[in-house]
């Protein structure tokens, strides 16, 4: 084995490393894989074959074949089937790891076997995964970035999702979530002629009233209809709301006053304090059935970054316009969320900081990716009570992010309903001394007349609020990244004096599914002048792994997690890649900082892409010609006549040309 082989064995042992799964190089330690390897030369001649790595996930054999060059990473047929001649199987990783994967799902008891091609190295490679079932049937997969989607933790979730193409139990949900949302939408429209605000605020009022029912002060059963204004079922559901904030310690007084007075809708509206007669009930009585049945248990018992209420209002707003757009609200989706927590690389000492906080769905994310990081019974209590701080504008917002981070466990005591920009950067950062800044701000607010809506004026002043070498994460419309207006340019200019840009990641078109917005990520550190040597990454993780699918929204592919773990890797310095996903470099003002703006194509052109691109030149040339226009390319007709033949046309004129050309 030559060194070059070498390290590519070693590349793929340490992305196998860092998936957490851990096979046998050169044989295996498992007997029936090592006597089935006995047999296995892949020249058939019945002596020993060893693939790169084998060994067991689950109940899942993996097999392993490498190679050095991408360009023997796979040999087809005419057919465009995968070669399993034996020069193919030699000297190709794909055709190699299947000719592995079928030997021994012939040879072995297990029932599941994944070959898997490798080829290239860190900064360019080819990673291709094939299933083989024990018919020795076989299925091509999706190529992947690494191998961390067949680890334990992911690998039956590939299976059902990439092999048996079947949902999972988190896709099962949230179908049932949209479907719930779109109910519950049509019910608060129907029977009680709800403003679109009104509703998120009915349904999370409810559902901090279901909270009582557990120390008995409420009970679905006591909502009857009761005509008289002081025990109507608004009323009860408005006192159970009022002692589970009492419950909760929400202070000071001036906040739960403000809280109760947005919910006083579920008292006051008289619609729907009155027994309906399709219902035979209250609609307040329908609403709370509905809502302890289809979602206060999933809320109660849910423990991951899900914003439940977050999703029901998106939910609430797709279906009718309402206000959301028009405010410039645009809510985060949990994917984005949780990729902040992760690109920040948050601890359970960080102080997390959301000036627009809309329904707190980053301070959720950010409470429980702390939380995960620490069994310790007082930090966890440290981090839900003095750790988490938002602000939002918006009264009936701010009620649901406040009521949200009730029912998700706490971290509601920090939250205020005010307007950001007027607040003292460094009177917030001496009260909360925040250590790390997350925002989603309103978008398409800013103009020339009112420049402070900007996004990148948000974006300057959460930075001046977050301390010294804090790390502050923004989702932004591309066009913040561009500076637009003399205005943007000189913001940009005075950030770059007193905070250093990280580096900016060029998101999914789709991510804000139906709002028309293409979002982009910005890194910053807060406190420290960008220096004008520091290299920045401009990544493009437009191939994100989430799709738009019909009826839904956006929704994840099996590919997710393992493009997510790739953008990672790269944004933590830990692989090389190609310059079409990153650019590294030192940037100006006047730059867009976005990956487009940076990128150039280092990769040296194929053979056979020279070759296409003769025979794409004379296509074209051979049809103008036909059509009368030589005249493009000089030629007179007499010229035409005499030196073209149009016999054979396109075709022709590209054989003969390729028979010149030696290469």
């Amino acid at each position: 084995m030559n060194l070059k082989e070498k390290s590519t064995d070693l590349w793929v042992y340490d992305l196998l490393k860092e998936a957490d799964i851990y096979l046998d190089p050169q044989g295996s330690t498992i007997k029936e894989i090592s006597k089935a390897l006995k047999t296995a030369s892949k020249r058939g001649t019945g002596n020993i074959g060893y693939p790169e790595y084998t060994g067991v996930v689950k109940d899942f054999l993996i097999v392993i074949e490498n190679k050095v060059s991408v360009s023997n990473h796979e040999l087809r047929t005419e057919d465009d089937l995968i070669s399993e001649e034996t020069s193919a199987v030699c000297d190709y990783a794909v055709n190699g790891a299947l000719f592995y994967g079928k030997h021994l799902a012939q040879n072995t008891s297990y029932k599941k076997v994944l070959a898997i091609g490798v080829s290239g190295n860190e900064k360019r490679h080819r990673i291709t995964p094939i299933f083989v079932d024990e018919r020795q049937n076989y299925k091509e997969l999706p190529e992947t970035e690494g191998f961390i989607l067949f680890n334990e933790d992911n690998i039956d979730e590939y299976y059902i999702r990439e092999i048996l193409k079947e949902d999972t139990v988190e896709e099962k949900e949230t179908k049932e979530i949209l479907k719930d949302a779109a109910e519950l939408h049509e019910d608060l429209r129907n029977y009680g002629s709800i403003q679109d605000k009104d509703k998120p605020l009915i349904v999370s009022g409810i559902l901090l009233a279901l909270r009582e029912a557990d120390y008995g002060n409420f009970s679905i059963g006591s909502l009857v209809g009761d005509k008289n204004e002081r025990s109507t079922d608004g009323q009860k559901i408005y006192k159970a709301i009022e002692s589970n904030l009492d419950r909760a310690n929400v202070s000071p007084q001036v906040k739960k006053d403000k809280l109760l007075s947005q919910f006083s809708v579920i008292r006051d509206n008289t619609l729907i304090n009155e027994i309906n007669d399709t219902l035979g009930k209250t609609p307040l009585k329908h609403y709370t059935e509905f809502l302890e049945k289809r979602v206060y248990q999933s809320i109660r018992y849910n423990r991951d970054g899900e914003d439940y209420l977050g999703r029901f209002y998106g939910e609430f707003m797709s279906y009718s316009g309402g206000d959301g757009q028009s405010l410039g609200i645009i809510l985060t989706p949990k994917h984005i969320t949780n990729l902040f927590c992760d690109l920040l690389d948050l601890n359970p000492t960080d102080r997390i900081f959301d000036p627009c906080c809309g329904t707190a769905g980053f301070l959720i994310a950010g409470m429980h990716d702390m939380l995960s990081q620490t069994s310790d019974y007082d930090t966890r209590r440290t981090i839900k009570k003095d750790q988490l701080f938002g602000i939002e504008s918006q009264s009936y917002m701010f009620t649901i992010a406040t009521t949200n981070m009730i029912l998700r466990g706490d971290g509601k005591s920090n939250l205020e309903n005010a307007d950001f920009l007027k607040q003292n950067p460094a009177k917030i950062q001496k009260e909360w001394h925040p250590t790390v800044g997350m925002m989603n701000p309103p978008y398409s607010q800013g103009s020339k007349s009112n420049s402070d809506l900007f996004e990148i004026s948000f974006t300057e002043h959460l930075l001046d609020c977050v301390v010294e070498d804090g790390r502050v994460a923004i989702i932004v419309p591309q066009s913040t990244m561009t500076g637009k207006t003399k205005v943007e340019k000189e913001i940009k200019a005075n950030i770059l004096k007193k905070h250093t840009l990280e580096g900016v990641i060029t998101l999914n078109k789709d991510t804000f599914y139906g709002v028309g917005v293409n979002p982009c990520i910005a890194i910053f550190t807060a406190g420290l002048p960008h220096h004008k040597d520091k290299k920045c990454k401009f990544i493009n993780f437009e191939d994100d792994g989430f799709i738009v699918s019909k009826h839904i929204g956006l929704v994840e592919t099996p590919n997710a997690k393992d493009k997510k773990q790739h953008l990672l890797d790269v944004w933590r310095g830990k692989i090389e890649t190609e310059t079409k996903f990153c650019v590294e470099t030192t940037i100006e003002t006047e730059d867009e900082w976005l990956h487009s703006f940076y990128y150039f194509n280092d990769e040296i052109p194929t053979e056979e892409d020279f070759r296409n691109t003769i025979a794409d030149y004379i296509t074209f040339e051979v049809n103008m010609i036909t059509h009368g226009r030589g005249y493009l390319f000089g030629l007179e007709d007499k010229e035409i006549e005499a030196n073209y033949d149009f016999s054979d046309e396109a075709g022709l004129l590209v054989a003969e040309d390729e028979e010149n050309y030696d290469g």
